[in-house]
């Protein structure tokens, strides 16, 4: 009788191989401009430099990591709901930290609408975070206790997207992260937007060299917010004033942007700004 052949394994795919959270830091994150643009914003207001931070929603909490390295006078304070990200940063972003600056790295484990101590002199939601609140009340009801967790000299920062773009079709973005053997792409998806409620949905892919995906690797359903909602609310839970630091793209350098505060903007069908609340 000849010998039976054996069953070769087939190697795991990169997508099977690949870390959900590793790639999102890789594709979205870049936490030194946060850091940067947060000191650039307090400074615009009080004219010094702050010390505290308070990160709402911060998964993974990058930001919160590289806060506390850009300063050794600096501490910060993440606060998220879901064990899974925030266990991945403690291994993958905390460990990193010497010891000195892990103690000056606070998690909690919480909802974001929980009154803390100590104040803080930023708080940031990012990546449009807040938009899962769908109600005026809801989000009224969160920018009042990040209100309350700022101290008396302090401003919160939140991100925010829009355009016709957003409003007229769905679409998907496609941005290579890293080429090479390792590389993969990075897709951003808009899949649904209902003009009645505001009610969207997103979604995060990432697609690998040998062509296998990591579908949905992330989702959201948010409530597409605009600007004016946003400072209406702001000023509705007792801020005294919110500033639109709008994007402007350096002609000379695609990739180089900077930050202008502005009360009037050019019709765009796809941008980006920041809104910063006045304690």
């Amino acid at each position: 009788m000849g010998k039976t052949k054996k069953k070769q394994k087939s190697k795991p795919t990169m997508a099977e191989l690949a870390d959900k959270f590793d790639c999102y830091q890789k594709s979205v994150q870049t936490p030194e401009h946060e850091v940067e643009f947060f000191e650039k914003a307090f400074h615009d207001v009080y004219k010094k430099k702050p010390y505290s931070l308070r990160e709402d929603f911060c998964g993974t909490f990058a930001i919160c990591c590289d806060w506390v390295t850009s300063d050794s006078m600096r501490t910060a304070v993440g606060v998220d709901l879901c064990s899974e990200t925030i266990a991945w940063g403690r291994e993958h972003n905390l460990a990193k930290l010497d010891q000195a600056q892990q103690s000056r790295v606070k998690l909690l484990e919480q909802d974001v609408r929980k009154r803390n101590r100590p104040q803080v002199d930023v708080l940031a939601a990012q990546n449009f975070s807040f938009w899962l609140f769908k109600t005026r009340d809801e989000v009224i009801d969160y920018f009042t206790i990040a209100r309350s967790n700022l101290k008396a000299e302090g401003i919160m920062v939140m991100d925010m997207m829009g355009g016709g773009e957003c409003y007229t079709e769905e679409l998907v973005e496609k941005r290579t992260i890293k080429k090479g053997k390792k590389g993969f792409r990075y897709d951003w998806e808009q899949a649904s937007f209902n003009p009645i409620s505001g009610d969207a949905s997103f979604y995060i892919h990432f697609k690998f060299n040998d062509g296998s995906k990591l579908k949905r690797a992330f989702e959201y359903h948010w409530r597409f917010w605009t600007i004016p909602e946003v400072r209406e609310m702001l000023a509705e839970a007792g801020f005294s004033e919110s500033h639109v630091y709008w994007e402007i793209e350096d002609d000379d350098d695609e990739e180089e942007t900077r930050w202008e505060r502005r009360e009037s903007a050019g019709s765009d069908p796809s941008w980006i700004c920041y809104i910063v609340a006045v304690k």
